[in-house]
């Protein structure tokens, strides 16, 4: 390995990553997703008000009904979030310096694009939690193209992204869809094993191993100085043209809208928008 390549992988993978990561916590944006939860929320104090017995003395009939209309009363309907802006869907669907991984029909009626960092624990909370139920009930039925794009927050969530992006048999090409999304679950699932471990390039290269990476082509992925440029190019790309500036954000039919969703909460934007 040349020294320019040991000095790449040095950056991406040294602790110096970890002090990065904190920087990525605070940015990740702990107000957006409460924001984003409030709907949930509400609902459930809803429902818990509603099951309290009455604690009032007088037992008359008119309490008593009172008191069933609100127990039968149905949970109130998730408030659609409210978008931070608009963007052009033409622009944003151009092609970038990567290939789109995206999901589903290219004539489905709601685009999602979502940037995202490896290393934000709101990205992983969402993939962990939302993404499945979404792929399932929307993608699958051609009622939605999802797409992913890379927005790393710091080197370590540039290196996994390297990882996801590199064929494990010949890291001089680049996965499709069907091997970046496996790669991109298992990183989420077990974020917190990797992204603040100390060593990180260890810590990468077992979770790659299992994506069938050796470390010959781990090495490899990890030391290709135009991948990472093309990764922080999608990155610049994204703050510049479409005003991203917290992970996650997603850019829905023109519309940009920051922080984690539960199931409910993006269900009931793309109804909206059906």
């Amino acid at each position: 390995m040349s020294l320019s390549e040991m000095s790449l992988m040095k950056r991406l993978l040294t602790g110096a990553a970890v002090a990065a990561l904190a920087v990525t916590l605070a940015a990740c944006s702990d107000e957006k997703k409460e924001t984003a939860k409030a709907p949930e929320t509400s609902q459930t104090t809803g429902e818990t008000a509603s099951s309290t017995p009455a604690t009032a003395s007088g037992t008359s009939n008119e309490t008593t009904a009172a008191t069933t209309e609100t127990a039968a009363a149905p949970a109130a309907a998730v408030d659609v979030p409210s978008s931070e802006g608009s963007v052009d869907m033409a622009e944003v669907l151009k092609p970038g310096a990567l290939p789109d991984m995206a999901l589903g029909e290219a004539n489905a009626p709601v685009t999602i694009v979502e940037y995202m960092s490896t290393t934000c624990p709101h990205c992983a909370d969402f993939h962990n939690k939302t993404f499945d139920a979404i792929k399932t009930k929307y993608v699958d039925s051609g009622k939605v193209r999802f797409i992913v794009r890379e927005f790393p927050f710091d080197p370590r969530a540039a290196a996994a992204f390297m990882l996801a992006r590199c064929n494990p048999q010949d890291t001089t090409k680049l996965t499709d869809a069907a091997q970046y999304f496996p790669m991109l679950s298992m990183l989420m699932k077990q974020q917190e094993t990797w992204a603040a471990a100390q060593d990180g390039r260890e810590a990468l290269l077992q979770m790659s191993k299992l994506a069938g990476f050796t470390q010959e082509s781990f090495q490899a992925c990890l030391t290709n100085q135009k991948l990472l440029d093309d990764v922080n190019a999608v990155r610049e790309r994204a703050a510049k043209e479409f005003g991203v500036a917290a992970t996650p954000t997603f850019l829905i039919n023109g519309k940009r809208y920051a922080g984690d969703m539960s199931v409910d909460t993006m269900s009931a934007l793309i109804d909206s928008m059906l």
